[in-house]
């Protein structure tokens, strides 16, 4: 897979061009960060030890929500009134993969027009490459990119399938899901575990013809969080109804973001939160790493077909297999430890 880095980093230079707000270097530190070549990792390392001091200060937004819920729409208008108001905004865009090439659409500059030509914004689509259930495992430090270059909004939108919810819920501040009238049973189709990362559920494409059905929608959403056992950070999570086409509600959308902010911080949580994120995301890249090391392994290649062809035979059990497969990386003894 190409890096898509072809001219050799000065880190410094890179350094000192984020920090100005130089655009190019910001892409360039991102593609550095995303990259899967082993001669990048360490660069992309002292490059992000660089920028750490200088992020962190952003407000950071998690957007999810079904195909089809309006979240680019959602976001280009909420992002355009945000730059409105004197904001810098960042969009960091996860976009599918094919599973079978690994190709990636790649399009949201194209579905979020306003914010691809304003001069405050800064969109950056990601393949997910199947990792984590539609999130780059490169996101966190592509926004430690854009907040040391001076974007003081940073939004996330996931793909909105599998565990993508939990792990972009684990890296921002406020999490949004997005929802819409018009998909049958609206608490049917939202999981109960989905529901329950939500600081905000919005009800979008609140207009029109559909404007009464996502009241109705928005009613049944309230009932069900007050449900649902409350937090230790003061907030209670609120349900409101928007629309991104026609912009209405996106106001107190993100008043209601602030408030969630401010309600954290005075608890003293938003810190705890940002420390024990940080921790997550350590033990989530030394599994990993493990994982790499497991799929690109020679003997483990070398080895796994005749593993798999012994258990298809039942001339082997799984645990043994397992055992095989550790004791080629040196960790055989680790699957009986502990019995």
């Amino acid at each position: 897979m190409s890096s898509g880095i072809t001219d050799p980093i000065d880190i410094d230079e890179c350094t000192a061009g984020i920090l100005a707000g130089d655009r190019a270097q910001m892409a360039k530190a991102i593609t550095l960060v995303e990259s899967t070549r082993s001669e990048h990792a360490a660069l992309a390392q002292d490059l992000l030890v660089q920028l750490l001091p200088h992020a962190g200060s952003a407000q950071r937004v998690g957007i999810s929500g079904i195909p089809g819920a309006g979240k680019s729409t959602a976001i280009n208008r909420l992002g355009t009134t945000l730059t409105a108001a004197g904001h810098r905004v960042a969009v960091l865009a996860i976009d599918p993969s094919s599973t079978r090439r690994g190709g990636s659409i790649l399009g949201d500059k194209t579905r979020m027009p306003d914010l691809a030509v304003d001069p405050n914004a800064f969109i950056r689509p990601s393949p997910s490459s199947g990792w984590l259930g539609g999130v780059t495992r490169s996101t966190r430090e592509a926004m430690v990119v854009v907040e040391a270059a001076g974007y003081d909004v940073v939004i996330v939108e996931t793909v909105g399938t599998g565990q993508s919810e939990s792990t972009v819920a684990d890296m921002v501040d406020s999490f949004v899901l997005l929802t819409v009238p018009g998909t049958g049973d609206s608490l049917q189709g939202i999981k109960r575990g989905v529901l329950e990362l939500a600081d905000i559920v919005a009800v979008n494409k609140a207009d029109g013809e559909q404007a009464r059905e996502a009241a109705t929608v928005a009613r049944e959403l309230a009932d069900a969080l007050h449900l649902f056992d409350s937090t230790n950070d003061g907030w209670t999570p609120q349900v409101l109804q928007c629309s991104g086409l026609y912009g209405t509600g996106i106001a107190e959308l993100w008043d209601t973001i602030v408030r969630h902010r401010s309600t954290l911080v005075e608890a003293g949580a938003l810190e705890k939160k940002r420390n024990r994120q940080q921790q997550d995301w350590m033990w989530a890249m030394v599994k990993d790493r493990l994982l790499d090391r497991l799929r690109t392994d020679a003997q483990v290649k070398v080895l796994a077909p005749e593993v798999e062809e012994a258990l298809r035979k039942q001339t082997l059990t799984p645990t043994q297999g397992a055992v095989r497969i550790l004791e080629a990386l040196g960790l055989g003894d680790q699957l009986t430890a502990g019995e």
